[in-house]
Parts: C-alpha cells; sequence; structure tokens
C-alpha cells in the first residue's frame, strides 16, 4: 500500500511538473508581487476596490491559468488563445495582427477599456484585472511570443539534465524553479539587485516594446537541434536572463496600471 501511494505521488508531481502554464504559478506570482510593490497609491487602492477578500496581484496573476480546469466554453475554448501572440521570425506584431480568434495583445486591450469603463461592473472588472496581471507576464515570456512552427516551443523537444521535456516548459518552470525560491523570495531577492537606473529604463508601458524584446530573446534561446542533453551550461546563460524578464514584467506591469488607473480615458 505504502509503495503504491509513494508511485502515485510520483507520477501526480511528473504531471503536474510537465503543465505548461507561462512562468508557471512561481513567475506569474513574482511578476505580480513586484508590480504590488511598484505601483502608486491610487492604482493599489483602485486594486483593492476591484478585488475582494483580500486578494493580492500575485495571487490574481495565476488565476486564468487555474480556471483552464473549468470545462465551460469561455475556459476550454473561448479564452484558450489569449495567452500568447504568433509573430513569424523576421516580422513584427504589428505586421501580423492578431488571428480572428484573438489573443494576447488583442485581449490585453478588450480587458483594459473594461478596466477603463466607468459602467463596468466590479466583476467585470476583477475578471479584466486578472487578465491584465496574467497577460503582462506572459508577454515578457519569449516563446509566448512564437514563431508559428512549434507551438511557442511545446514541439521542441529537449532532455533538461537527463529528464525529457521541452523548450516551453523549460521557460515556464523548471529553468526557475532550480531555485527552489519561494514567490517572495524570489521577487524580493530580484528587487533588492533591481538599481534605480534599471527600474528608471524599464518603466515602460508600451506592449510593443515587451513583445519587441522577447521576440528578440526568442530567436536566440532555442539550443542547437543536434544537442540531445542541456543542463548546466544553459542554466547558467540563460536563468538570469529569465530573470531579467520576471523582473521587467514587474516593473512594466506596475508602469502599465498606473496608466489604466491614472490617466484620463481617451474616446
Amino acid at each position: 500500500m505504502r509503495k503504491s501511494m509513494i508511485l502515485a505521488a510520483i507520477g501526480l508531481s511528473l504531471s503536474l511538473s510537465t503543465t505548461a502554464h507561462a512562468w508557471g504559478q512561481l513567475g506569474h506570482r513574482v511578476v505580480g508581487q513586484i508590480a504590488a510593490d511598484n505601483v502608486d497609491g491610487r492604482t493599489a487602492a483602485n486594486i483593492a476596490l476591484i478585488l475582494d477578500h483580500g486578494e493580492t496581484l500575485a495571487e490574481a496573476a495565476t488565476w486564468p491559468d487555474e480556471q483552464k480546469s473549468d470545462p465551460d466554453e469561455y475556459w476550454q475554448k473561448t479564452s484558450y488563445p489569449w495567452h500568447w501572440v504568433t509573430v513569424p521570425e523576421g516580422k513584427t506584431y504589428d505586421e501580423v495582427g492578431a488571428p480572428p480568434e484573438g489573443d494576447a495583445y488583442s485581449a490585453l486591450r478588450r480587458f483594459t477599456a473594461t478596466l477603463r469603463d466607468p459602467d463596468a461592473t466590479r466583476e467585470d472588472k476583477a475578471l479584466a484585472l486578472r487578465f491584465v496581471v496574467h497577460i503582462v507576464g506572459d508577454l515578457h515570456q519569449p516563446l509566448h511570443n512564437g514563431n508559428g512552427t512549434d507551438r511557442g516551443g511545446n514541439q521542441f523537444k529537449i532532455e533538461w539534465f537527463g529528464e525529457e521535456t521541452n523548450l516551453h516548459s523549460l521557460w515556464d518552470t523548471a529553468l526557475l524553479e532550480g531555485n527552489g525560491l519561494s514567490y517572495t523570495e524570489y521577487a524580493d531577492s530580484l528587487e533588492r539587485h533591481m538599481t534605480n537606473q534599471q527600474k528608471i529604463a524599464w518603466w515602460d508601458a508600451r506592449p510593443e516594446t515587451w513583445m519587441a524584446e522577447s521576440i528578440a530573446l526568442r530567436d536566440r534561446i532555442y539550443p542547437p537541434a543536434d544537442a540531445t542533453s542541456i543542463g548546466y551550461s544553459y542554466q547558467w546563460t540563460w536563468r538570469p536572463v529569465a530573470e531579467r524578464r520576471l523582473a521587467q514584467g514587474g516593473v512594466r506591469l506596475a508602469a502599465y496600471l498606473d496608466w489604466v488607473f491614472g490617466a484620463e480615458p481617451t474616446g
């Protein structure tokens, strides 16, 4: 009985570790926490009015992924494409735009409009805010800005320290979780090492900037096709880059929310 329970637990652990969510819970919560630490007072007050029961930005950041277990068509089909954009190599997002079903950028614009609509209900604004927080994180993950050939690296199979996985899952989870830090520890570490000059330079509320950076990175992070197994060398090179994207995502989310709740809506 004990052996079967252990095997079942191992199987569950492996299945969870290979489930692909952008940045995973850890990464998204790091972005949310850094943003919460950097928004201004008016933004913080607006967030508190929208999110009930003391829900934090870090908790809100993972909510859209958690809802994927809901069998409702909205979560299984309608909202499914809102976690990424597709931009072929050599193109810009402006050149390709969103597909008919929408993507992360078009969803971000729509949910932002809801947040700035004085007639929107608190419930609608809560849904919109959770998606905005999540999508800003998504757009800072290079492989959520896919090239249209391999499902954002999901079909690019690799071995990570001898374990079979794919490049997308590596960037979502394994590359970060190897540190063994909680999201609060990770956010605190990144913020302590963030200079004022970096925060000023990164304070950019334009999604076009975030996507262009991610696309430039995306085209560099693929290991050679004949690399059967990757590990320490890849980790040494790319974990600091992934951590910088989390830090930038948190700062940009703060900048974006300050703009959403600070600037006057335009027609």
